[in-house]
């Protein structure tokens, strides 16, 4: 114990702390972790960075996200390739390990802390008017910040992309994709194989813990007319508790999944902490041939023989094809870039999922997620000991539905809103960490939220799965350390404010449902300041609503899109090669057509282990053909 006591003194004056210093039970909890699970923690688990890099790799891949991380993985099966994955961030810590503190690591060290560019349709409530997109800056990506949903999507995504021209992109040949990462913790669910699988890097469980108002939430669904499903089978629309890609109580991140078990592979190259600044594509050949970044403060260029991969995200991806002379010719010549490859896709497109904040509902019972009543000593050893408790809670999310409102077919099984059920709301944590990550300006929150911090509460976050608005991203400088304008036009299309307008109005009705009702449940009514002159719950009202506490979900996609050689805002093709140069490809959320039916990580993740077999299919065929036969892992 005085080791364990030693550990407590250590933690409390390491930096971790200030990522989120307003807990004051974390010195305790990083020390319990470390103590309790010391070979999970030891540092050695952790990839090593590679100090001194080699000139020149098979493969480069950028960005060690949830593609990136995929990416690595399956290039360096064959011992034959060199690999290098470069990252602008580090590791992860103890702290992106623990569920419940997902949304305490935005605007930290591990987030890019980007902001939308002022637009009056949305983000009325956020500070400055501007939405704040979190992505990760972190060995691992946003897997290692997000709230760890693991929905696929639905099989007529995947058609769609299909019937646009791209060729392998159906259900039926993206499914063993999904299958293929899967080790799926549920013997219910895993006993279903046309749907699931065991044995794969990602682990997906159920949360080890839940309130009873999860249960609740299912029963108000089947009293509402809706099935309780698989949302990752057969049929989509129904309610159903969460998957996550979360392993003994603890996250799993795409880093923790896939980086971890071969970080001893000498074909495996890391570089951490260091910010790429351009593609090298020869002008004349079009030819990419190497990467420029930045590390230890200095500007390095590595080579690659075969292909570099860009799997930066839908924000920097674009960017670093427009920083490398691929992009809109007029856009490049604005801010003094010499374009290689006249693009006009790339930045444009941009899709997101957005769902509206505020929807809450007190209750009479002590039975829901606040944080200053269930994050303390206790909730800390019984999260380091026994992997459960409240700690394993993702921020409140315990059961989600997928529901058709009155704009989508009701007899097709592809609906159109998402509600996101939490047995929490932005008050639980009496307008902290919540109130910063949404960026939530104080006279807002303090109007609307302020006479219920730390209530109990359920939420739910109606979220519109179909967009029809599109965003897009500039340039703002050739500074490749200039941040991107990023515009994201939410609400500008009718049908969004149609489909979100219903979807609120459809979450108010799940309130009044007699299975809530039990629990006392009662809409928290009160309005937003900006919306106060309009009669309450009539289509303006709600049309008014839903422009001010506009959320992202952080599903930013679509900005350098799959498709065939005729669609010309298409900036890859369906294999994933940049159009107009050789040797680069695109493989993350960028490339999707259209955003898919659900929290996107799981298709990401799918993207990457497909992109990865369509690398070595072409590059396998050639080493074949020249030296006869390869041996992969």
């Amino acid at each position: 114990m005085a080791i364990f006591i030693g550990t407590i003194v250590a933690a409390a004056k390491t930096g971790a702390l200030l990522l989120v210093g307003k807990l004051a039970i974390l010195p305790i909890l990083i020390a319990a972790i470390a103590y309790f699970n010391y070979d999970l923690m030891d540092p050695e688990n952790h990839p090593h960075v590679t100090k001194n890099l080699l000139q020149q790799y098979d493969f480069i891949v950028i960005g060690g996200g949830s593609a990136g991380s995929v990416m690595a993985n399956r290039l360096t099966e064959i011992p034959e390739w060199n690999v290098l994955l470069i990252e602008a961030g580090g590791h992860e810590t103890e702290i992106t390990d623990v569920p419940i503190l997902s949304l305490y690591l935005h605007k930290s060290k591990i987030d890019w802390k980007y902001r939308t560019q002022p637009q009056k349709s949305a983000c009325q409530a956020m500070v400055d008017q501007r939405c704040c997109w979190t992505r990760g800056k972190v060995l691992g990506g946003s897997s290692v910040l997000n709230t760890m949903l693991y929905i696929r999507g639905n099989r007529r995504d995947f058609d769609q992309w299909e019937s646009f021209g791209n060729p392998g992109w159906s259900f039926e040949d993206v499914l063993p994709y999904f299958k293929k990462s899967e080790d799926q913790r549920n013997p219910y669910l895993a006993r279903d194989k046309r749907y699931h699988n065991t044995g794969g890097y990602l682990t997906i469980q159920d949360s080890p813990y839940n309130t009873p108002l999860g249960p609740a939430f299912l029963q108000a669904g089947e009293e509402m007319g809706y099935d309780i499903v698989d949302v990752n089978g057969e049929q989509q629309t129904g309610f159903a508790l969460w998957q996550y890609t979360m392993r003994r109580g603890t996250r799993c991140s795409t880093a923790k999944a896939f980086i971890r078990p071969i970080r001893l592979r000498p074909n495996f190259h890391l570089s951490l902490w260091s910010h790429v600044t351009r593609l090298l594509i020869d002008p004349s050949t079009k030819h990419t041939y190497g990467v420029e970044f930045i590390r230890n403060g200095r500007r390095e260029i590595v080579y690659a023989s075969k292909e570099v991969i860009l799997s930066a995200g839908a924000i920097n991806s674009p960017q670093l094809l427009m920083l490398s002379g691929v992009g809109d010719a007029r856009h490049l010549q604005q801010v003094g870039i010499k374009p290689i490859h006249d693009s006009p896709g790339v930045g444009q497109n941009l899709q997101d999922h957005i769902a509206v904040g505020g929807v809450a509902f007190l209750i009479d019972y002590p039975i829901s997620i606040v944080m200053n009543r269930l994050v303390n000593v206790n909730s800390a050893l019984r999260y380091a000991i026994t992997e459960d408790g409240p700690l394993t809670s993702s921020v409140g999310l315990e059961a989600v539905a997928f529901i058709s409102t009155k704009y989508a077919n009701q007899t097709d099984d592809w609906p159109d809103i998402e509600f996101m059920l939490t047995s929490s709301s932005t008050c639980s944590d009496g307008g902290t960490q919540v109130k910063n990550a949404h960026g939530l300006s104080d006279d807002f929150y303090n109007e609307v939220f302020g006479e219920i911090n730390n209530r109990d509460v359920f939420g739910i976050f109606p979220m519109m799965l179909r967009p029809q608005s599109r965003g897009f991203i500039k340039l703002r400088t050739k500074n490749p350390l200039d941040y991107p304008l990023l515009y994201h036009n939410y609400l500008t299309h009718k049908a969004d404010v149609d489909v979100l307008r219903e979807g609120v109005k459809a979450a108010v009705a799940f309130g009044q449902t007699a299975t809530m009702r039990r629990f006392g449940a009662r809409f928290h009514s009160k309005p937003p300041p900006n919306c106060k002159h309009l009669p309450l719950f009539t289509d303006d009202y709600w049309n008014c609503f839903i422009r001010q506490y506009t959320m992202t979900i952080y599903h930013m996609s679509g900005t350098t899109k799959m498709g065939p050689p005729t669609d010309p805002m298409a900036v890859v093709d369906p294999e994933l090669r940049v159009y107009g140069v050789s040797g680069l490809r695109v493989i993350d959320a960028s490339i999707m057509p259209t955003i898919t039916n659900g929290n996107i990580n799981a298709a990401v993740i799918m993207i990457a282990e497909k992109g990865a077999d369509l690398v070595k299919a072409q590059w396998l065929r050639r080493w074949k053909r020249d030296n006869g036969t390869i041996n992969p892992r």
